[in-house]
């Protein structure tokens, strides 16, 4: 036994634990460890691990001649353009000896989905806030990853509200959209850097009337929380090799920085910020968009001391009793009886439970929390009323729903 000890000690790697648990993760990680030295399985991550049955001829040259003068200008790449396809790919660690990685099908190959089946992301845009058949539009993108980034950007971008100054105003008119593009684009290149390509699933993009939903199969590493990513953190991509040309694309601004830009794009457009959750094994962003336009606002039936109320917690994200005396001119009375109204519209909502001088008043984010939300039947109403020639106005509504209840001709229970 002592001869035993011996010859093992130089090789013994001591750890400290102080339950049974921490023991079996530590046995855990040196059994996979073995495993990894002897080749028993792949401990590669999948971005570096060799592409099976890829060869530079399935990468693209033109996409190798795009990437190198824009990496050059964004970021200084040291590469000059014309340099052969190999050495790019070698320079940037995406060669296992000769063969492509996985991460270099993704980026620069010829036919990416050959290789990795799940290489796209599904848009689909409803005009309601909740999933309804049939899709008014659905489109898969796939090709390299910026290709699905810049096509799925643009499938956003064309699905929401936009203005376009008048040219006089400016010798160029730049289109500005309702959720800023940078935010848009962010959470798709989120999607596409932090995925787990091992999965089966897809991204998955979504266009609600009321939001917009980024999912893709993963999740945050164990030692990040979603509050986190609110603030400065050090970034943990799951893909090394793919982020890095999508940095020095421009793709990503600065590592590690994108959901504080996500964050503080949609409060400088006055929006609510972005919602990171967890589903299932799917990672989700919520961006939720402006769905109390002055439009909404009328066809709710606000007055202008409403909308003032409105206006100032789009501002400012809050609002009390006192506040709103203040705004509107009105005394107590009536500046409690307008906010209930708010509420009971489903504008504005009152979190927690506190009463009297602790009271305050937010905005409802998004037209619904879904199909039994606080507020569905006047949001479904409102967002479709003018498309689909159902309603004109809440009176109007409302006739239809006293008709209804009456069993008189031309009645609808369709949005309860």
């Amino acid at each position: 036994m002592q001869s035993l000890i011996s010859r093992a000690t130089p090789q013994v790697v001591r750890r400290r634990f102080t339950t049974t648990d921490d023991l079996k993760k530590e046995l855990y990680a040196a059994l996979v460890q073995f495993l990894c030295d002897c080749k028993i399985i792949a401990c590669k991550p999948f971005d570096e691990s060799p592409c099976p049955g890829a060869t530079l001829h399935d990468i693209s040259d033109d996409k190798i001649a795009w990437f190198i003068p824009v990496a050059k200008k964004e970021r200084g790449f040291p590469l000059s353009p014309g340099t052969p396809t190999g050495q790019v790919l070698t320079h940037l660690d995406l060669l296992e000896g000769s063969q492509p990685s996985n991460a270099a099908i993704l980026l620069f190959g010829v036919k990416p989905r050959k290789f990795v089946p799940t290489a796209e992301i599904k848009c689909m845009h409803y005009h309601g806030t909740v999933v309804a058949k049939p899709i008014p539009s659905y489109q898969i993108f796939s090709g390299t990853l910026f290709d699905q980034i810049d096509q799925t950007t643009d499938f956003i971008l064309s699905k929401i509200n936009r203005t376009v100054p008048p040219r006089d105003s400016a010798p160029v008119s730049e289109t500005r959209y309702e959720i800023p593009k940078e935010v848009i684009q962010e959470a798709v290149v989120n999607a596409v850097a932090h995925r787990d390509y091992t999965s089966a699933a897809s991204v998955q993009v979504s266009v609600f009337s009321d939001r917009i939903e980024v999912r893709n199969p993963g999740s945050l590493p164990p030692d990040l929380t979603f509050e986190d990513l609110k603030i400065e953190h050090n970034s943990r991509p799951c893909n090394h090799r793919i982020a890095l040309p999508l940095y020095l694309t421009h793709y990503i601004e600065k590592i590690g920085y994108g959901t504080i830009q996500m964050i503080t794009g949609c409060k400088e457009s006055g929006l609510t910020e972005p919602e990171f959750a967890q589903s299932g094994g799917e990672f989700v962003v919520t961006i939720w968009r402006d769905w109390l336009t002055e439009s909404a606002l009328t066809e709710l039936g606000l007055s202008e001391r409403q909308k003032k109320g409105v206006w100032f917690v789009k501002e400012k994200g809050r609002i009390t009793n006192t506040e709103y005396q203040n705004v509107t001119g009105v005394l107590k009375r009536e500046a409690s009886r307008d906010l209930k109204e708010l509420v009971d519209k489903g504008v504005f909502e009152k979190p927690g439970s506190a009463t009297g001088k602790g009271t305050y008043y937010t905005l409802i984010k998004g037209a619904t929390k879904g199909p039994k939300g606080p507020h569905s039947r006047w949001s479904l109403t409102i967002l479709t009323a003018r498309r689909t020639g159902n309603l004109s106005s809440p009176a109007r509504w409302r006739r239809k729903q006293s008709s209804a209840r009456l069993g008189l001709p031309g009645s609808t229970r369709s949005w309860e």
